[in-house]
């Protein structure tokens, strides 16, 4: 690492207590000079750095921005080595996390950004992704698993995200059929899986999971202001960024394993807001209503209609028809 890194690595791990600028060059075995430059420099990145005479430097405890150090602190065992790229803007984590692929990324190479000028969503959509209230993500995995059970990463990483946002904040979410998470009947979370397949075999070669948090996101644009909710107000401080973008690389990189098991469909079903429920969907350019009845092993919406008819979806958007 650099030196500015090296040093915001200590500001993290004593975030709030003060640390001197001798202290941190005999740790870091450089000079007081190269100490100084580095925090002038995290300064100007933004972090909220307090420098006391006789005393030192101390990270503010409120301080949230985005960083591989603060992740780190956060991250299981396992994955304490695993390759994250910070950005303080990008026009799309998953198109940034592609590139990557090509230049061979290895499994679990993490890219996150403090906002995106062109954030990703499904069926070509855009995803709002202002500066410094969100989590964008991107996680590359290069996933053993056959093609029937690759389809459940989406579904499996939907579960990662809820149980992450729980055990961070405490909040229970639930899961619209089949990768967003709600809160208090709005949208809070989004996630797109993109595959990279193999031309010659024909094989998934890598998976991007990109997930687009609003996490304390207060203003959204008009077209969706009524749908768009955050976990948490801009100055709520229970928690920091760093800790849930943690927990959910931590739930993605493990809930691989269960897939080709299923034990996370049970999950996923509990914290469904649609079960139960009356929902219109869309199949071959018509629109259809019936009653989700159930999830089945594969990820799929089983859907009754009123004629008894079943309907399997395998994919698809759907609206939820409360009745008033």
């Amino acid at each position: 690492m650099s030196v500015k890194n090296d040093v915001l690595h200590m500001l993290e791990q004593n975030k709030g207590k003060n640390i001197s600028g001798q202290e941190l060059a005999e740790k870091l075995g450089v000079s007081r000079t190269a100490v100084w430059k580095a925090i002038n420099l995290l300064k100007e990145d933004g972090f909220m750095i307090e420098g006391v005479s006789n005393k030192g430097y101390s990270l503010a405890v409120s301080s949230d921005l985005l960083s591989s150090e603060g992740i780190r602190l956060y991250l299981n065992d396992q994955y304490k080595e695993i390759p994250i790229k910070v950005y303080k803007s990008i026009n799309s984590t998953n198109t940034e996390a592609k590139l990557m692929i090509m230049n061979n990324a290895v499994h679990g190479t993490v890219i996150l950004s403090e906002e995106q000028l062109s954030g990703k969503g499904r069926m070509g959509r855009n995803f709002y992704s202002p500066s410094e209230s969100g989590i964008y993500m991107s996680v590359i995995l290069k996933p053993k698993l056959n093609m029937s059970d690759s389809v459940l990463i989406t579904t499996a990483a939907a579960v990662a995200v809820s149980l992450a946002i729980e055990k961070v904040t405490g909040v229970i979410t639930q899961i619209k059929w089949v990768n967003d998470i709600y809160l208090n009947d709005k949208k809070i979370c989004g996630i797109l899986t993109e595959a990279v397949t193999d031309m010659e075999s024909g094989t998934i070669n890598s998976v991007v999971v990109g997930i687009g948090l609003n996490v304390k996101t207060e203003s959204f644009p008009e077209n969706i202001e009524y749908a768009a909710g955050s976990i948490l107000k801009m100055d709520d401080n229970k928690f920091i960024r760093n800790q849930l973008s943690a927990e959910i690389i931590n739930n993605v990189l493990s809930i691989l394993n269960d897939i080709p098991n299923r034990k996370f469909i049970e999950i996923y079903k509990e914290r469904s807001m649609i079960l139960g429920e009356r929902v219109r969907y869309c199949k071959d350019n018509q629109w259809f209503e019936g009653y989700a009845q159930d999830i089945d092993s594969n990820g799929a919406l089983i859907v009754f209609h009123d004629d008894g008819h079943k309907e399997i979806l395998n994919s698809g958007e759907i609206t939820v028809r409360r009745s008033l």
